[in-house]
């Protein structure tokens, strides 16, 4: 799958949604899926997962990324990140999100989304969403 291919984003797409339907959202009943691409190839989704302590809540981006590590390591480079809602309402990655993301991207990675247009997707740079990010330097 390459990432700059409409027909294969549109395919990403479709993973998040489908993972938008196994989303735990009893409270808000917004439910977000998440499907990223990597540069292996491999495609790892995540669904929200709510708390009654809206602190606690853990968003779909994050639960694919944080499952992406936990099975595979932390080599792999995400490519593009498709997020969908059952919800038919724009959802780009939260600040949080693009911040965890961001250290795990290449950087000409693409992001697609419900853009402001109701259900016409949007898709931009991960740069775009996130143009400064906060990076740490370890001291060696």
């Amino acid at each position: 799958m390459h990432p700059d291919d409409a027909a294969q984003l549109a395919q990403l797409y479709a993973q998040a949604q489908a993972a938008a339907l196994l989303a735990y959202a009893p409270y808000s009943r917004f439910r977000v899926g998440a499907a990223l691409l990597f540069d292996d190839g491999a495609v790892v989704t995540g669904c929200n997962v709510e708390n009654a302590s809206f602190g606690l809540t853990s968003c779909a981006e994050r639960n694919a990324l944080f499952r992406s590590v936990s099975e595979r390591g932390a080599s792999p480079r995400i490519v593009a990140i498709a997020v969908a809602n059952a919800n038919h309402a724009s959802s780009p990655p939260c600040g949080a999100c693009r911040q965890v993301l961001s250290e795990f991207v290449t950087p000409d990675a693409l992001v697609v989304f419900p853009g402001q247009t109701g259900l016409a997707l949007a898709t931009v740079s991960f740069r775009s969403l996130l143009p400064h990010s906060f990076q740490f330097e370890a001291a060696l």
